[in-house]
């Protein structure tokens, strides 16, 4: 891995990034399945100079929170950490663009993390959302991976005609699946919506895809279920609340009211644990610190005062 440049196309600045060296990707000659068109895009929302200057200055955010964990009837205590950052996409291969190409999707991404230990084991848990900053249309691409001592997990969605999904898992049950689904919310995208212009959060009762994360640990179907969704403004932060009734659970976000919308902590309230020592516990994320940074060339062990920093 080596940092080169990468191009953003709607301001024309640089921004350094990790790629694999030895990737030598061409221009694209053919774009067959790239994101097509559906009902349910709108207009583009205008990128404002107050979003250009935060998000394209060169840097990610980092933010460190604690984290209570719910897990086996039991909270666990973790860290988690959001990392956002924009980058340019290819929308034809859904991956990050090694080069500067006219249809590059401009995208605010993800990298949602979780550490914590149940008794003597890890669980490790990254979620990738690739959301476009048009914030116009559905996330590209997402994809979860889960590590603990029992194997793991992983799973990626891609939106093509339909969202495209395959599944892998070390549990029978849930072994090798590809399928499609029809488009529809997703809650692991709404992490990024919010911090674009959280007036457009989808509000009321939806049909909403839960987090992958949730999925996998619940080991329930990647399908739609109701959830009603709620804002409400708490003195200078807000609250985003969705509640799944037929799942038991509840997830709250609790974010700044003013730009850049930075994510303060969340609650999530669910059923954990199995027969009788099921019960319903809440995951609670709490934040410690943010940084803005270049983390991808803070690679030397000098850099690693920035964890410190961060709390980890």
């Amino acid at each position: 891995m080596k940092a080169i440049s990468r191009h953003l196309i709607l301001v024309g600045l640089t921004i350094v990034g990790t790629i694999i060296a030895c990737s030598n990707v061409k221009n694209d000659t053919k774009t067959p399945t790239a994101i097509q068109a559906t009902a349910e895009e709108s207009t583009a929302q205008e990128t404002s100079d107050e979003f250009k200057k935060y998000w394209y200055s060169g840097t990610a955010e980092l933010t460190s929170f604690e984290l209570e964990q719910s897990r086996y009837g039991e909270i666990h205590k973790g860290k988690s950490v959001l990392i956002y950052v924009t980058e340019d996409f290819n929308p034809t291969k859904q991956v990050k663009a090694d080069q500067h190409r006219t249809n590059n999707v401009p995208i605010l991404k993800l990298n949602n993390t979780k550490k914590f230990y149940t008794g003597i084991y890890p669980y490790s848990v990254m979620t990738s959302t690739f959301f476009p900053v048009s914030n116009n249309k559905h996330a590209i691409k997402i994809t979860s991976s889960m590590q603990e001592w029992c194997g793991h997990i992983f799973t990626q969605l891609n939106n093509r005609a339909k969202f495209e999904v395959q599944s892998y898992s070390y549990f029978e049950s849930e072994s090798d699946q590809e399928f499609s689904i029809d488009k529809a919310i997703l809650e692991d995208e709404l992490w990024t919506k919010l911090r674009i212009d959280p007036s457009k959060l989808p509000l009321g009762t939806n049909q909403i895809i839960p987090a992958f994360e949730v999925l996998r640990m619940k080991h329930i179907p990647l399908k739609t279920y109701e959830a009603t969704a709620t804002l409400t403004k708490i003195g200078k932060a807000s609250l985003y609340t969705l509640n799944y009734s037929k799942l038991n659970r509840k997830l709250e976000i609790s974010f700044n009211n003013s730009f850049p919308y930075d994510i303060l902590g969340w609650t999530e309230t669910s059923t954990s644990g199995y027969g009788t020592n099921a019960k319903t516990l809440t995951t609670k994320a709490t934040k410690i610190k943010q940084l803005k940074t270049p983390y991808w060339s803070k690679n030397s062990a000098k850099d690693s005062i920035l964890r410190k920093e961060l709390g980890l």
